[in-house]
């Protein structure tokens, strides 16, 4: 890489800024039902969005060693952590039917 380059995280993480894109991706995992993965990916988004962890449980209010532990691969965050942390990077959980009803 020449100087000046940006490295593949460094383009990453600009991209998980985004909201809206960092709404397609978290989206897109979901939609898989990987939940492990999912927590990775949220994990991903709330890093490049905060910057670092500590600025990120700064932002949601939770402890930082919380936050690993609730998105690491072994963690089982509950509802109320996930959703401290979509509203810190401006997303929220929506449900959804899982099939297009049919017309009766």
């Amino acid at each position: 890489m020449g100087s000046g380059s940006k490295s593949f995280q460094d383009v990453t993480d600009e991209m998980l800024k985004d909201p809206e894109l960092a709404a397609m991706y978290l989206e897109e995992i979901l939609q898989d039902g990987d939940v492990d993965l999912f927590l990775l990916a949220l994990r991903n988004v709330a890093s490049a969005q905060a910057g670092s962890m500590k600025a990120f449980s700064d932002k949601t209010k939770l402890g930082r060693e919380s936050l690993y532990k609730s998105l690491s691969k072994s963690g089982n965050p509950k509802l109320d952590t996930v959703t401290k942390i979509l509203n810190a990077i401006g997303l929220r959980l929506s449900v959804t039917t899982s099939a297009p009803s049919q017309a009766r």
